[in-house]
């Protein structure tokens, strides 16, 4: 999709990512169902119905590593139109705390791992265009396109200096 074709757009589902880090570390989960099982990312999941992105964020994190983040920021806004048919947008939040006690789920195999060795190679392709930028304190809008698991292409534009971002 080229960028006018993003303008008109519109994404099957609506979903978060929290990445709680203590800026040397970062909690990733090693995900067990769903969407990207297999892979390594954050916890989050889909916005319910009446909920916001902010609260889908910390019932999600709750929900799969039983850890309620604090201190979130919205650091990227992602678009992922699959070649399915199937569209996702996702707000992306960084965490400076939490409280609770770090829990496997059905869902999610937490783990704790060093900002400088992030396993790119075992997580969606698109994240080592934008999870390095974000961790760096930049805000971010990221395009795109997959045919499975292949991205087949990639736009980051750097926001941290749009007002609106």
């Amino acid at each position: 999709m080229n960028a006018e074709d993003w303008k008109y757009w519109t994404p099957t589902d609506e979903a978060v990512l929290c990445f709680i880090t203590d800026d040397v570390q970062i909690l990733l989960i090693h995900k067990k169902r769903g969407l990207g099982q297999g892979k390594i990312n954050g916890p989050g999941g889909r916005i319910e119905p009446g909920e916001t992105a902010y609260d889908a964020a910390v019932r999600e994190t709750q929900e799969e590593v039983g850890l309620t983040p604090h201190g979130l920021r919205s650091v990227a806004t992602l678009s992922f139109a699959f070649s399915d048919g199937y569209g996702l947008r996702c707000e992306v939040f960084l965490a400076s705390g939490w409280s609770g006690a770090l829990t496997e789920t059905d869902e999610a195999l937490p783990f704790w791992c060093d900002i400088d060795a992030i396993p790119y190679d075992r997580m969606w392709n698109d994240d080592r265009h934008w999870l390095p930028d974000v961790l760096a304190g930049r805000t971010v809008t990221g395009y795109f396109t997959f045919h499975g698991d292949t991205m087949t292409s990639c736009r980051v534009i750097d926001r941290s200096g749009d007002p609106e971002a």
